[in-house]
């Protein structure tokens, strides 16, 4: 059934402006963004279909432009409006992480760095930097390497903290395999970046690493 055969307070459109988002199923929300369907597919279909292919939002607001291309039915235009949604996302979270301390928001680092390296094929080495009242100045990708390994040099990671007068840093890599527990390689790099910026007084607060849906802190595991 297409949405125009719906009845009137069932259409999504209408059932937000009626009683707001939170009364839309997943698949709603998304067909709103999508508008239209194609030829033997309405675009709730098609909506349920490409939530099912991604294993919901989570997976969706994970996804690279270029995984959206093997779905039919999704042309540049959506692609591209899907993509324009993730970096709002990424926009938001930066802006309320400059705007407080980054304690205040600790669920919030997360999702901002599996928004930023969550979804990428190669892996990237990031350190977010922060001011003296712990809120974010820039998220920097420092090293990009193979799939299975990055060249990390704390001497630039310690460059850039003094050029940016930052007062603490937080660490960030990806494993693109989708595993984020933390390799013995991972605690030993931990270890020589946290003992080269002691050195400039710059604290290393936490160190993420993030795989497909999911993040792990060196911090609360008691790495650091």
């Amino acid at each position: 059934m297409s949405i125009k055969e719906l009845p009137a307070a069932a259409r999504p459109r209408e059932k937000l402006l009626a009683q707001g988002a939170g009364a839309l199923a997943d698949a709603e929300l998304l067909a709103l963004l999508l508008r239209t369907g194609f030829k033997g597919r309405g675009v709730l279909q098609l909506a349920e279909g490409v939530l099912a292919h991604f294993g919901g939002f989570a997976g969706l607001l994970h996804a690279a432009p270029d995984d959206f291309k093997p779905i039919k039915g999704l042309g540049p235009a959506k692609r591209a409006e899907l993509a324009a949604v993730v970096e709002m996302a990424r926009r938001s979270l930066s802006q309320q992480l400059s705007a407080a301390p980054v304690f205040d928001s600790p669920s919030g680092v997360k999702q901002y760095v599996q928004l930023q390296l969550g979804a990428l094929p190669h892996e990237v080495f990031a350190v977010l930097f922060l001011d003296s009242q712990h809120r974010l100045l820039v998220l920097d990708e420092m090293f990009r390497g193979t799939l299975n390994q990055t060249s990390v040099y704390p001497r630039e990671v310690v460059r850039r903290a003094m050029a940016l007068n930052a007062g603490a840093v937080i660490l960030a890599h990806n494993h693109p395999s989708g595993l984020a527990e933390p390799s013995r390689a991972d605690e030993y790099l931990t270890q020589a970046l946290k003992a080269a910026l002691a050195l400039v007084d710059v604290r290393v607060l936490d160190h993420l690493v993030v795989g497909r849906g999911a993040v792990v802190s060196f911090a609360e595991r008691g790495l650091l």
